[in-house]
């Protein structure tokens, strides 16, 4: 099986025999009852064929086995999109992006701290297409995660969540209140206002706000993403690939 959309001179044989099982067997994802072989190959309006099953190359490449392969499949092209609101959380990138990423995380935590830098790089390579949506998604085992997030959240209601959610990122083992002060000074915050933000009831609420709104969508572990309203399951070194899959769509 093969298509000429799909480079796949690169896959070993067995590669190559389970993804052309996969594209048989998965269906469209154009919501017709096709297979995603058959939609490809023969087009279609929504024009989302090919890219799934460039989709589905690229994980059997990654080396994922065929039963993770089905979920993630499932998860990005079978199921309903979540509406997940965005416009009262702080962003960056460009507005009216054609991907928005929605990132629940904990300030505190070591794989959040390293899909940091990453994220940085995505915004950059994918600048004027992406948008990145930050939730608080403070965890209880992270006993300053909490403080952070609402040091964050003072900081934003002075302009400045950006700066400070890069400086907790870049400095997660100084967390301690001394540290949070420490940087609202060098941001230029009035500090003062600083500390009666980052206890107040609002930023409280907020806090809680993001953490029930992760809870309704099932997360369990920082960092979680969701790409256009979808849960992205991958590492976060598959996020390049999978951005420019989806601004294919």
């Amino acid at each position: 099986m093969s298509l000429a959309q799909v480079p796949t001179t690169d896959m070993t044989e067995a590669e190559q025999r389970l993804w052309a099982d996969l594209i048989n067997d998965q269906l469209s994802p154009c919501g017709d009852p096709r297979s995603v072989a058959k939609c490809a190959s023969e087009g279609t309006k929504c024009g989302a064929c090919v890219t799934a099953a460039r989709y589905l190359a690229r994980l059997v490449m990654e080396g994922y086995d065929r039963s993770t392969i089905v979920d993630h499949y499932k998860t990005r092209f079978g199921s309903t999109k979540l509406e997940i609101p965005t416009t009262d959380a702080p962003s960056r990138g460009a507005p009216m992006a054609k991907v928005t990423i929605v990132e629940f995380s904990d300030f505190q935590c070591p794989h959040c701290g390293a899909a940091h830098p990453e994220l940085v790089r995505v915004l950059k390579e994918f600048d004027g297409s992406v948008r990145l949506v930050y939730r608080y998604f403070p965890l209880s085992n992270h006993t300053r995660a909490l403080p952070a997030a609402k040091a964050a959240e003072a900081a934003r209601t002075q302009g400045k969540f950006w700066e400070m959610h890069d400086a907790l990122f870049e400095n997660q083992r100084a967390l301690e209140d001394a540290d949070l002060d420490k940087y609202a000074k060098q941001l230029g915050l009035d500090v003062s206002k600083f500390d009666s933000d980052m206890t107040s009831d609002a930023a409280d609420k907020r806090v809680q706000s993001d953490r029930e709104l992760g809870q309704k969508l099932g997360i369990e572990a920082t960092p979680s993403f969701f790409v256009n309203g979808r849960p992205f399951r991958e590492g976060i070194r598959s996020l390049p690939a999978y951005l420019k899959e989806e601004l294919e769509l």
